[in-house]
């Protein structure tokens, strides 16, 4: 069983249907017991940082992640919920993370193209990994901030005057900028990538 946490940020009826349509058996919850024992941790979200964390924090659910992530359970972060998986961010003044990648989440820099980047961008494989089937693919992006990380916890990335990781991980932890839930059969291939390396603990990437 998949649980997508409940914190009351984001949309995830999308999310939900995109994991029934591939018949990956999930529950959207906030109780610490389910996940816990879960398969496998999706965390959403759509929104502010500041705001997102407090929610978590509300819920005390942010020992729980971090408890999940300690006991090397796949955890997959989406949009707000891949940048909520970093050290820290600096939306509306500084917020810590989840600190289960390193790195700091910032503003998009001015290059003279619209923030927020809203819509299609092409991702580049920049290491080997259980999501390369996302090599050359669109995927589809809502976001003003981004994560400036080490390369080595970089898995793909698109250019947007710089270049922004749109897929991260730190061993059992996978981080997806986009959402993979509205990028069409991309997106859905993304998250069967996801349930095949639950199913065969295999972290890896080079």
């Amino acid at each position: 069983m998949f649980s997508i946490v409940d914190y009351d940020t984001g949309n995830t009826r999308n999310l939900k249907k995109a994991l029934d349509y591939l018949n990956i058996e999930n529950e959207l919850t906030s109780d610490k017991s389910k996940i816990l024992k879960a398969e496998a941790v999706i965390l959403p979200g759509v929104g502010a940082f500041k705001a997102a964390m407090s929610k978590l924090e509300e819920r005390n659910l942010v020992e729980v992640l971090k408890q999940v992530a300690k006991k090397k359970t796949p955890i997959l972060g989406i949009c707000l919920g891949m940048q909520l998986l970093f050290d820290s961010s600096q939306e509306y003044g500084f917020t810590n993370g989840l600190g289960l990648i390193a790195g700091k989440v910032e503003q998009i820099p001015d290059k003279g193209l619209k923030i927020p980047q809203m819509g299609w961008n092409q991702n580049k494989i920049i290491q080997n990994s259980s999501f390369d089937s996302v090599k050359d693919q669109y995927t589809y992006f809502v976001h003003s901030y981004y994560a400036n990380c080490d390369i080595k916890n970089t898995i793909a990335a698109v250019d947007y005057g710089i270049k922004i990781p749109s897929i991260v991980q730190n061993e059992n932890v996978v981080g997806m900028q986009f959402h993979p839930e509205k990028s069409g059969s991309v997106g859905l291939k993304l998250l069967k990538n996801f349930q095949e390396m639950v199913k065969t603990n295999d972290f890896s990437s080079n």
